[in-house]
């Protein structure tokens, strides 16, 4: 099974860009169409994250960028250990580095994926936490 870093590798746009020339009329009408579609993926977006998350906080921002950079320390010194023995790595040993580094990833793509639900309007930012009434 072979697998990809995602951190590794973005695209720019996932949107089709057509090479096409058509009169003024027909690239409006596109437009038109294009944007339409694009409002109701963010309104889809938008109502999905809402339920599942409701809003975020600075806090929240905070852990996990912290559960982040705690995960990418135990990768690190765990290769750092590794290395200093100078003998080769078990397979046990390769397979505990990939789970920690898995594991610095998916929290680092979360963090990231998080910040572009504020960042597109999907998630509602608090910049404190709420006061409960």
């Amino acid at each position: 099974m072979s697998k990809m870093a995602t951190s590794s590798y973005r695209r720019v746009s996932d949107r089709f860009e057509p090479d096409l020339v058509q009169d003024p009329i027909e690239q409006r009408k596109l437009r038109g169409q294009l944007e339409q579609i694009d409002y109701t993926v963010f309104a889809a977006n938008q109502a999905v994250i809402k339920k599942t998350i409701h809003s975020v906080t600075l806090e929240d921002f905070q852990n996990l960028a912290l559960s982040a950079s705690k995960a990418r320390s135990a990768w690190v010194d765990a290769a750092m250990s590794a290395a200093r023995s100078r003998a080769p790595l078990e397979k046990t040993e390769v397979e505990r580095l990939g789970l920690l580094r898995d594991a610095y990833e998916e929290l680092s793509e979360a963090y990231d994926a998080m910040r572009r639900m504020v960042e597109r309007g999907y998630l509602q930012f608090h910049p404190t936490v709420p006061k409960a009434s």
